[in-house]
């Protein structure tokens, strides 16, 4: 059995736990297969907190216990943000700024894991494997 990791970036992880038209048939596939491993950094937990707060994210539920209640539901692994990755974003070239889009994709190459999302500029960067 082979076992494929994946990083979820923010939109997919809401796209897929929500089952949004949005997310694509290749991404809904990667969520649905068991034998993924699939992986949620805290870059996205925090940029999901950020938007709830200013109120640009609306959940039937407040963050923590949607993420409580998700997350194990949907075999979801939280990835920590460590020194490596933070680092790792320096050596990037600025395709785009946005910050929490610039420390998944550090993550996703030092990691070595697969990212899914719609975001193509994320293409752009060297030894990133987006599927969509």
């Amino acid at each position: 059995m082979t076992t494929h990791d994946y990083l979820l970036d923010t939109h997919a992880f809401l796209w897929a736990v929500t089952n949004d038209s949005q997310l694509s048939g290749p991404a809904r596939a990667i969520f649905l297969d068991e034998k993924n491993s699939l992986h949620l950094s805290v870059a996205s937990i925090w940029e999901m907190a950020i938007k709830s707060s200013i109120g640009r994210l609306s959940l039937q539920t407040d963050l923590r216990t949607f993420l409580d209640e998700q997350l194990p539901l949907n075999g979801i692994r939280v990835l920590s943000i460590t020194r490596s990755h933070a680092q790792e974003v320096e050596q990037l070239p600025f395709h785009h700024r946005d910050p929490f889009d610039r420390l998944l994709v550090a993550q996703s190459v030092h990691e070595e894991m697969q990212l899914v999302s719609v975001d193509t500029v994320l293409d752009a960067y060297d030894n990133v494997k987006r599927v969509w």
